[in-house]
This record gives C-alpha cells, sequence and structure tokens, in this order.
C-alpha cells in the first residue's frame, strides 16, 4: 500500500514568531545594502551632470540616474514594508511572552496556595492568644520576683518623703550660707583648735624688761640655785 499511495511525510513544524522575526530582519538587512549601493550610483551621476554641458550626453547620463533612483524608490518601500512586518512579529512576541509570564505566575500562586492552606491547618489564632497570654502572665511574676528580691532590709517602709525632701532643702541651704570666698564649705575645712587665752580674757604675758624704779638697783643678784638673793639689811652705828 505504501508502494502504491506513497508514505505520509512529516510535516515541519511551523516556524517559531523569533525564527520569522529573524529571517525578515535578514531580508530587510539586504535591501538596505542594495539601496546604499544605488546611493553611491546616484551620487557619482550627480557629479557627471555637474560637470557635463547641457546636451545629450547629459541628458543620458539624467536617464540613467531617474532609473537607478526609481530602483531605490521601489527597494526603500519593500524595506519599509519588511520593518513592519518585524514590529507585528515583535509586539506578537511580546503578547505572548507576556501570556507565558502570567501562566508562570499563576502556577507559582496556585503551588503557594496550596502549601499556605497545609501550613494554616496546624496554626490555629486560639493557640496563638493561649500563648500570649501565657507569655503575659509569666512576664508579670517575673518583674515580681526581680521586685521582691531587688527589697532593701534596712530602709524601714514608713519613711516620710515629704520630710525626707525637707531635710534634703534645709542641707542645701546650710551648704550655701557657710560656703566660704574661696567656695569650700565650713564641714569641708580643717578644723581649728581652740584658743584658751581669748575664751579666759587672760592678758597677754609682758615682753621684754620692765623699768627699774629709780633708787633701786637695776641689776639682781642670784644665789647659787639661780634664785634671785635676797637683800641683806645694813647696819649702822
Amino acid at each position: 500500500m505504501k508502494r502504491v499511495f506513497g508514505a505520509k511525510k512529516n510535516k515541519d513544524p511551523p516556524p517559531s514568531i523569533q525564527d520569522a522575526s529573524d529571517r525578515i530582519t535578514k531580508r530587510g538587512d539586504t535591501v538596505d545594502d542594495r539601496i546604499k549601493k544605488l546611493d553611491a550610483e546616484l551620487n557619482r551621476y550627480k557629479e557627471q551632470i555637474k560637470k557635463t554641458r547641457p546636451g545629450p550626453a547629459q541628458e543620458a547620463i539624467k536617464a540613467r540616474a531617474m532609473r537607478v533612483l526609481k530602483q531605490k524608490r521601489m527597494y526603500e518601500g519593500q524595506r519599509d514594508m519588511l520593518y513592519n512586518q518585524t514590529f507585528n512579529l515583535d509586539q506578537v512576541q511580546f503578547a505572548s511572552e507576556g501570556i507565558k509570564d502570567a501562566q508562570q505566575t499563576m502556577s507559582a500562586l496556585k503551588s503557594a496556595n496550596k502549601e499556605l492552606k497545609g501550613m494554616m491547618k496546624t496554626v490555629k489564632i486560639q493557640d496563638i492568644d493561649n500563648l500570649q497570654d501565657e507569655m503575659t502572665d509569666m512576664m508579670d511574676v517575673s518583674n515580681e520576683i526581680q521586685e521582691t528580691l531587688g527589697r532593701s532590709y534596712s530602709v524601714p517602709d514608713d519613711i516620710d518623703e515629704d520630710e525626707l525632701m525637707g531635710e534634703l532643702d534645709a542641707l542645701e541651704a546650710d551648704m550655701g550660707n557657710e560656703t566660704e570666698a574661696d567656695g569650700v564649705p565650713s564641714y569641708l575645712q580643717p578644723d581649728k583648735e581652740p584658743d584658751l587665752d581669748a575664751e579666759l580674757n587672760l592678758p597677754s604675758a609682758p615682753s621684754g624688761q620692765t623699768a627699774v624704779p629709780p633708787g633701786r638697783s637695776g641689776a639682781h643678784t642670784e644665789d647659787e640655785l639661780g634664785l634671785p638673793a635676797v637683800p641683806r639689811a645694813s647696819l649702822r652705828g
């Protein structure tokens, strides 16, 4: 049967958008190269027309330049058509890639949603609330324990804070009054020994030698022990 009707040929897969765009772009590049060659030929004809005097020769050159210009216009039309096709293919490719991205995004979201549903079954709001309440109670108990351990044993509980503030203000006032010119409070100054003579109002001891009354000898004799000698009475008659 295969020899009579022949075997079914395998169809080639349809070209992709990228393949079609690449083929059209290559054709556009070929057309651009031809247009550049025609531009160079037109420039050469323009130079010849400038150098040739008006007449049959100049008209012949103009006719060849006109033919080249028509070819250039034709190729430019083909190039614009190819550019439009390439633009349309790019738009289709962009839309196709956008749809593919949307499909991947939807697939990822479905997978994440399924995973979240499985996780939410193991986590309950009531369990979280109970855990928070337990943590709050434990923190309160911990604070009470810390306050109890930090309580001082030497300070009585019946101390009046207002009374203490009054004593502190009075102490600051005394410190301000006792401050001398050098800025040192009296309780920081060194202690001075009391002057007993000033307290008893005793006269000061005489300094130097006292005046000797007239008629008395200024010199006093001393005995062997260094004491003043007693004057002897003189016997007359």
